[in-house]
């Protein structure tokens, strides 16, 4: 936990050297690094306040890739003050209502359209510096499920036979991946980081670890969310509409429907795979055991999409073998 003396320092920052003695500072929220933010009100007006520790998090790529977004006109958070030297930024407030606040069957369709417009303009950013989302990163993100899911989570130690199977479908994967088109990819484009706006929605946040990757990766971070679930159908119209998009935007090349949609499950299976770890380490190393909730959708995704690929077929049938769909439970995702 971050200690109280960052919170005196943002206090002190905001009342004395921003000269708002008067200013009401409250939490706002806390994410999934060491990163913390509070909500700021002064005269009647409200902003958000960044704390990031600058021995655990560098707060320029954040404010790097806030300007890039913005000059393509997507809503991002201005940016009033920044203190670099104490990890603080003074942004604004984008709201309370994340898209997962108000995502029902009635609102999905308007909210999607508006989110996968704002994404093909956010691939059209200029990457020059960025780093890029290498083979061995795909690979070694995917790694995280063994370490953290099947071993410490499940207690599960592989034979070499199933080691071997994992090896191989991330093989496979990372290879199938690094064919795909590239550009400019946020990382984590989904409901809880798209903010519903009264002009110019969504209103976009958590941009700071933006990289050259895979197209395909913010597309089914955005339609296979973690966090909510939509019938395989819907997603697949979403998808085509996406698809329509980016290519009139020469975003894509052309290419079947169906061949897209298949990168776009080889990509899911990627993320999803990673993030099964990734929710296994939050929970044992960090301390944030909320993060298991969202285990079982996360794991409906990798089975579901994960049976009808050559390539991840053999992991799904270890899963089966290992009973985790059993262990960890299930979501019915419909057709």
């Amino acid at each position: 936990m971050i200690s109280d003396t960052r919170r005196q320092l943002l206090n002190d920052w905001i009342r004395q050297t921003l000269n708002w003695p008067q200013a009401e500072i409250k939490v706002a929220s806390a994410d999934a690094s060491f990163r913390r933010y509070f909500r700021v009100i002064h005269q009647g007006k409200t902003f958000i306040a960044m704390d990031a520790p600058p021995d655990k998090e560098d707060i320029q790529p954040f404010v790097d890739i806030c300007h890039r977004i913005a000059q393509t006109g997507v809503h991002t958070p201005h940016i009033y003050h920044q203190n670099n030297k104490l990890g603080f930024l003074l942004l604004e407030d984008l709201g309370t209502t994340a898209y997962l606040d108000q995502l029902t069957p009635e609102t999905a369709d308007s909210h999607y359209q508006d989110a996968m417009k704002a994404l093909v303009k956010l691939q059209d950013i200029d990457t020059t510096g960025l780093p890029r989302y290498t083979n061995t990163l795909l690979h070694d993100e995917m790694a995280l499920m063994p370490e953290w899911f099947i071993s410490k989570h499940l207690n599960i130690r592989l034979n070499p036979e199933q080691q071997a199977i994992i090896d191989n479908t991330f093989t496979q994967l990372s290879q199938a991946i690094a064919q795909q088109s590239t550009g400019f990819v946020h990382r984590d484009y989904h409901s809880r980081n798209l903010m519903i706006t009264k002009s110019n929605n969504p209103g976009i946040i958590d941009f700071q670890d933006a990289v050259i990757g895979p197209l395909t990766y913010d597309l089914v971070s955005l339609l296979r969310d973690c966090y909510i679930a939509w019938p395989h159908h819907q997603v697949e119209q979403w998808i085509s509409d996406y698809q329509a998009m980016a290519e009139t935007a020469n975003i894509l090349p052309k290419i079947s429907t169906k061949d897209f949609i298949k990168q776009v499950d080889l990509m899911g299976l990627q993320r999803h795979i990673k993030v099964l770890g990734i929710f296994a380490r939050l929970n044992h190393r960090d301390n944030k055991p909320h993060y298991l909730n969202d285990l079982p959708l996360t794991l409906s995704y990798v089975l579901a999409i994960g049976k009808r690929h050559d390539e991840t077929r053999p992991l799904i049938e270890l899963f089966e073998t290992l009973n985790i769909p059993e262990t960890i439970g299930t979501v019915m995702i419909s057709e």
